[in-house]
């Protein structure tokens, strides 16, 4: 199948079908199947019940059409090299004086379920992502129902007005800090610069940038979107993106992961922003499990001709996933709630249903998480900071238990967790939740002579040097491994 030709602001990726359409059979019966149940109709009951086989299978015929495209600042002329790997047969040969050192880049990451809010104009997204800190390289942003889960919004056309206004906050946002940033930088002319944090044995200033969109992808209602500094995006290659849904029929986008990958230099990255399966019941993890399971089956990103590129989640060097994971606290909802009012947060993670499951070796071996010293995430009242169903709630009310939904996880070698929080916006019912990496990348060096080696010899013992001194003296608390 020939791909569609693209709009300019678009990457056209082919891609494999997606694996309901090689069965016929498999088509035909979702023709057949009944509508949701009356819950998930509403409020769009009467339009799902008359519409679901007809929409069903628009969704489904459409779907390799539009699964692999996605949005970039980037015009076609001013395109990222080597999109995907197709522009060139091979990679270039490398010198044979060439070494491979490493860079440090600073990365950060946040996630937020949005509960189908669409954002006003002036929505101020500075504190969420630490404006005011200027050190950071590249932002990954994963939202969750950025529209509400109804049947039209699944099963209808994709509402790019709404993952447009998202981009276009964090563009204001990054915006002003590079205004505030210059106004700094201008105001101490003369003064020593801070010095960039990824070494590279040159002492690079560290100067004001821009950032610019390398990847924003849509499903439903999960929003990835990666920003890199202005000086970065020239590095960057081989971008593209990979959707699973995991919803109704297991199929479709009410829940399910995008995920995006590129390389910086010689380092391959993944972020695999996901919304699993929810629910409170004690059965429900296990669907959550299923859910994850079938992202890393599904998942598949393109090799490109002669390249041999990371195809699958866990192919890649550095690997971060984000997202609403929906795991609960298995404890009753009473208890739950004392427990939070009490902060003995080591007491709730012991119940804590993802770092069960995760124990016992039923999902996300391997992975790593930070420490959870921070309230959970869900569920609030929208605009307030009282849990959803607290003993103050209206009459009849469904009463949830608060729980961490929200979550960041990281697999592999190479990233260093610095930070892990949680956010204070209130707009939904869910709180952001925000993690700071410190990446390792590949960069191959040309030494021209034997100073230059010698240079970056002594910039990795000194390196070294400083890596046993921050583990003997450090008092800060260690990373903990799920």
């Amino acid at each position: 199948m020939n791909s569609l030709p693209p709009p300019s602001t678009f990457f056209s990726i082919h891609a494999p079908l997606h694996p309901i359409l090689h069965s016929p059979f498999l088509l035909l019966t979702s023709l057949s199947l009944p509508p949701p149940s009356p819950s998930v109709m509403q409020p769009d009951r009467k339009f799902g019940e008359v519409m679901w086989p007809k929409l069903v299978a628009n969704k489904l015929l459409c779907w390799p059409l539009s699964s692999n495209h996605f949005a970039t600042d980037f015009s076609a002329t001013e395109s990222l090299p080597d999109v995907n790997g197709l522009d060139h047969p091979t990679l270039p040969e490398r010198p044979l004086n060439d070494h491979k050192g490493r860079l440090k880049y600073k990365v950060f990451v946040g996630t937020w379920n949005v509960g189908g809010v669409v954002p006003s104009d002036d929505l101020n997204l500075e504190d969420w992502l630490d404006t005011n800190n200027n050190s950071y390289d590249i932002y990954v942003l994963g939202f969750q129902e950025i529209v509400p889960l109804s049947v039209k919004n699944i099963l209808g056309p994709q509402k790019c007005r709404i993952p447009m206004r998202w981009n276009s906050l964090i563009r204001t946002a990054l915006r002003k800090s590079l205004t505030n940033q210059k106004r700094i930088q201008e105001s101490k002319v003369g003064e020593k610069q801070k010095v960039h944090p990824a070494k590279d044995g040159s002492s690079r200033e560290r100067t004001a940038q821009d950032f610019r969109c390398i990847i924003s992808k849509q499903m439903v209602g999960i929003l990835a979107s990666v920003w890199v500094r202005g000086d970065l995006w020239q590095h960057v290659r081989h971008p593209s993106v990979s959707c699973v849904g995991c919803g109704i029929m297991g199929c479709l986008g009410n829940k399910g992961s995008v995920s995006v990958r590129f390389y910086l230099l010689e380092t391959s990255f993944c972020f695999v922003c996901c919304h699993l399966a929810s629910g409170g019941k004690e059965g429900d993890k296990v669907h959550r499990n299923s859910d994850a399971m079938d992202i890393f089956s599904r998942t598949s990103f393109p090799r490109g001709p002669s390249l041999n590129l990371p195809q699958k989640i866990l192919d890649h060097d550095r690997i971060v996933l984000l997202g609403d994971l929906n795991y609960r606290i298995s404890l009753p909802e009473a208890k739950t709630r004392s427990l939070v009012e009490q902060k003995e947060w080591n007491i709730l993670l012991e119940k804590d249903q993802l770092r069960i499951e995760v124990s016992e070796g039923r999902v996300f071996e391997g992975w790593n998480e930070g420490v959870i010293a921070f309230s959970p995430t869900y569920k609030y009242y929208q605009n307030s900071d009282a849990y959803y169903g607290c003993a103050q709630g209206k009459k009849g009310e469904k009463r949830r238990a608060p729980a961490w939904c929200d979550r960041i996880l990281w697999h592999g070698k190479g990233l260093k967790q610095k930070q892990y929080e949680r956010c204070k916006s209130s707009l939904s019912d869910h709180r952001s939740v925000r993690a700071i990496f410190t990446a390792e990348v590949e960069v191959v060096r040309n030494f021209s002579s034997p100073r230059s080696l010698l240079s970056d010899t002594v910039d990795h013992i000194m390196e070294h040097l400083d890596l046993l001194s921050n583990n003997g003296l450090s008092n800060g608390r260690p990373t903990l491994q799920l």
